[in-house]
This record gives structure tokens, C-alpha cells and sequence, in this order.
């Protein structure tokens, strides 16, 4: 048997791989996917007089479609036009999302368009972000998402945290590289932290994705598949190249852990 798909490859890149069945992103039994209308499944229809209305089908999420291809149990902890500030400033109370029984072993976070690019928000740094309090944290993107990952961390310590960043477009988002860079940082401060790096590796979102993957500003049905199976092979990626990180997957929400390098108490 050749055991090199399971195992790291050096001269692999991620995406180099699209993993059948999730692949590795198959060891965790329940996700938290936080975010906005990407996350969320959302189609965008024209109307009659040209105004659009939008409809979240968390059903069609890439989210949910990682549920479908790993079995594992997939919380969409996301809407339409979320920012980390709106989910910090009260979304995630009104929803029980901090709830300690919707606790996960790990989050997948894509949040950034929308605080970036509609809002226009500050992106700051990880000069802003408290490390013993996130309630110091300043007023820019980076505080409220880092706010969101020291939350869930009191939450489940022992949880993994997947930034997902911007991928590239055509013509838009030009905040794009300054989130990509913010993420990379935020996992050197936070542990248990990975970068889902979307703006390196995934296809720029040029004509080509659009007219295959997109339905007006969203995606349409293929789209949230296309999404669903990078997020998942990146996972896959990830894992396969940290195995070590991730050995005591199945003890998190619980007090076990192997003390093999424990010394011992004499």
C-alpha cells in the first residue's frame, strides 16, 4: 500500500491535493464554521426593478458541505453581512454561540470582506489584541478577531483555530493582502492556530471562477462545493504536515491527555 497521501509530502504545496472524502479533515467530529455570507450559503437573485435580495441557505454552505464529506457535526456560527465587530458586539450572545454546549474542537474562521471592504474598517495588527484581556482590545479588525478567538478559547482551550483568508479577485478587495498578512501573524500569538492561506494558494477569482462558481456578487450551488473541497483539502494539508499537533484530537472537551513527555513527579 502506498501511505503517501496520508503522510507529508515536502514538495507539496496547499491545494497541490484535492483530498477525497475530506481527508484528514475527517478527525474532527464537530466544527464551528464563523462567518458571513460565504459561510453561510447565501444566494444573491436580481429582481424585476434590478435591486437584489439575498437569502441565506446555510443547507448550500461550504460549511455544510464539509459535514457531508467528513460525517462530522458542522455548526454554521455565521450570517449574511457579519463583520468581527458586529459578532463580537452582540451576534454571537443573541445566538448562544458562546454557549459552553455548542463548544467545538475546531473553528473555522472566514470573516474579513464585509469589515474590510463594505465597512471599511481599520485592519490594525496584533498590537491590538490583549493577550490577558480581550477586553482591551482596540476598535479594528484585528481586536474583534482576535476578541473572537480568545472567547472560544476560555471556551475550549484545547480547540483548533483555522484563519481563513481573502482569496485573490479581480479588480476588488484591496485590502485583501493586509488580512492575509494579519492572519499569518495572529497564528504566531495564538497557539493551536493554522492559516487556511487562500490568497497564496486558491485560483485568483477571475471571469473563469465567476462564471462557473458564482451567481450575481455570491456563489451559486457549485461554488459552495468548489469552497467546501479547498477549505477541507487545506485542512487535510495542514494535518498531514503537523500529525504531532494533532494526535490528542479526540481527548479535547474532555481532561484526558497522554503524559508520555511529563516528567515525572518524584
Amino acid at each position: 500500500m502506498d501511505i503517501s497521501r496520508y503522510i507529508k509530502n515536502k514538495y507539496e504545496k496547499p491545494l497541490d491535493n484535492i483530498a477525497q472524502n475530506g481527508g484528514m479533515c475527517r478527525i474532527f467530529r464537530r466544527i464551528a464554521c464563523v462567518g458571513d455570507s460565504l459561510s453561510s450559503g447565501e444566494f444573491q437573485i436580481t429582481n424585476k426593478d434590478n435591486t437584489f435580495s439575498y437569502f441565506d441557505m446555510f443547507e448550500y454552505s461550504w460549511g455544510q458541505h464539509i459535514a457531508h464529506l467528513t460525517g462530522a457535526e458542522v455548526l454554521n456560527f455565521s450570517r449574511g453581512g457579519m463583520s468581527a465587530k458586529e459578532y463580537m458586539d452582540g451576534f454571537a450572545d443573541m445566538n448562544g454561540f458562546w454557549k459552553p454546549e455548542k463548544a467545538c474542537q475546531a473553528y473555522i474562521i472566514a470573516l474579513g470582506a464585509n469589515d474590510l471592504n463594505w465597512l471599511e474598517h481599520e485592519v490594525g495588527s496584533v498590537d491590538d489584541i490583549d493577550l490577558s484581556d480581550y477586553h482591551n482590545n482596540k476598535d479594528t479588525f484585528a481586536g474583534y478577531y482576535g476578541a473572537i478567538i480568545q472567547r472560544y478559547k476560555k471556551i475550549q482551550p484545547r480547540a483548533k483555530f483555522f484563519l481563513v483568508t481573502l482569496p485573490r479577485h479581480e479588480g476588488a478587495f484591496a485590502k485583501q493582502k493586509e488580512q492575509r498578512d494579519l492572519l499569518e501573524n495572529m497564528t504566531k500569538i495564538f497557539d493551536n492556530s493554522y492559516l487556511i492561506d487562500l490568497y497564496s494558494y486558491a485560483p485568483i477569482y477571475d471571469d473563469v471562477i465567476k462564471e462557473n462558481f458564482f451567481l450575481n456578487g455570491h456563489m451559486n450551488p457549485n461554488g459552495y462545493v468548489f469552497s467546501a473541497d479547498m477549505i477541507a483539502s487545506y485542512i487535510d494539508y495542514i494535518v498531514r504536515n503537523n500529525p504531532k499537533d494533532f494526535e490528542e484530537i479526540g481527548f479535547i472537551g474532555t481532561d484526558i491527555t497522554d503524559c508520555k513527555d511529563v516528567e515525572e513527579i518524584k
